[in-house]
């Protein structure tokens, strides 16, 4: 399986904004975006002086932002295009649902890990379960109705142990609600646009695959 090992500082760096991929470290002093937030590479100061960016470059970066955000490679981030165009609706916002359904991003988002690559490598150790059955696939979309539970194991490990001390459950999305009593969450529906990132521009993404 392919993987992702160099910096994932440069990444948002390269895309002009964080993309949040380390963390608490990202809100800290520490960010290396906060520090150098111009491109990467010997030309990356200068990057910014150079000429206007064609329409085609604007919807290349609009879509590596989304695929980089969501910590997917290209193949399955076309994959997840497709079966948006497949569904009812804007194809744009049925996209940006399909991404907020994988099962590591609503981790993510209950804060029960700190980042999407943490919530994908907690998930692949087997500490979720899924309405009762103990789940290692970070791809899996949820559904309206589904509950998802730190498994009992799990429960005795440092990062769960302190959860209730560092979850501020008035974080969490609506869509969502979070029981830490019982290390455990609810998807009560299923999100809606304004309930996602307002920074991403999904028209922008179509109009790249729609080329």
């Amino acid at each position: 399986m392919a993987r992702y090992v160099d910096s994932v500082c440069k990444l948002c760096r390269r895309e002009g904004g964080k993309l949040f991929l380390k963390g608490d470290r990202c809100f800290s002093a520490k960010c290396s975006f906060d520090r150098r937030s111009y491109a990467p590479g010997v030309h990356g100061r200068q990057g910014q002086f150079r000429r206007k960016v064609s329409d085609y470059g604007v919807q290349l970066r609009e879509k590596q932002k989304m695929r980089r955000l969501y910590g997917i490679f290209e193949r399955q981030f076309r994959r997840y295009f497709h079966q948006a165009q497949r569904q009812k609706g804007l194809t744009g916002v049925n996209l940006l649902v399909i991404l907020e359904r994988r099962l590591d991003n609503v981790v993510y988002r209950l804060g029960l890990a700190s980042s999407r690559a943490q919530a994908r490598q907690f998930i692949t150790h087997g500490h979720f379960g899924v309405n009762g059955h103990k789940t290692n696939i970070a791809s899996f979309l949820v559904a309206e109705g589904d509950e998802i539970v730190v498994q009992e194991n799990s429960r005795k490990i440092d990062h769960f142990k302190q959860l209730q001390k560092v979850v501020d459950e008035g974080r969490v999305p609506n869509w969502l609600k979070l029981d830490l009593g019982n290390f455990s969450a609810k998807i009560l529906n299923l999100p809606q646009r304004d309930h996602i990132d307002a920074t991403l521009n999904e028209q922008l993404v179509v109009e790249y695959y729609s080329r």
